[in-house]
């Protein structure tokens, strides 16, 4: 009985730890600058939407730096609890920097994208992995521009 005791708690200690360890919060770019603070040095996973500046990419050491920020609320989305309002005139912007892993196939300046890594000093973002998130609604080509026919 002592030693199925103590494999339990062995077992249960091994396995909070792990938990523990690889447990990463999943947040936006505008909850994160909320809770920079208490994040920093972290494992996070973080949505927001890739900026038209600064994309960086080099290929021969497979590092792609760039800048990630909220993106805008969709009217149409069911709306979603905030922490607290954020009032700044400008958004608040991350950088995001990514070595040694291939740059997504679908990555791109507008892309809504899903950073993977662990937050660091002065707005910065150590990426262990970049997803590209596929849109969320599905926009059929103009059927005008496909109704001509071959002759």
């Amino acid at each position: 009985m002592i030693g199925a005791g103590l494999m339990a708690a062995a077992i249960a200690y091994l396995i909070f730890f792990a938990v523990r360890q690889t447990a990463e919060y999943y947040v936006t770019v505008n909850e994160l600058h909320q809770r920079q603070g208490e994040l920093t040095g972290q494992m996070i996973r973080v949505a927001g939407r890739v900026q038209r500046e600064a994309i960086g990419w080099d290929a021969n050491s497979l590092t792609l730096s760039f800048a990630i920020a909220q993106p805008p609320i969709d009217p149409g989305a069911p709306s979603q609890p905030q922490l607290t309002p954020i009032v700044a005139s400008a958004p608040v912007i991350f950088r995001v920097i990514s070595r040694g892993e291939p740059k997504p196939d679908m990555f791109g300046a507008g892309r809504d994208v899903i950073v993977e890594g662990r937050l660091g000093p002065g707005n910065t973002i150590e990426a262990r992995q970049v997803l590209t998130s596929c849109p969320s609604k599905y926009v059929p080509k103009d059927p005008a521009k496909n109704s001509g026919k071959a002759s």
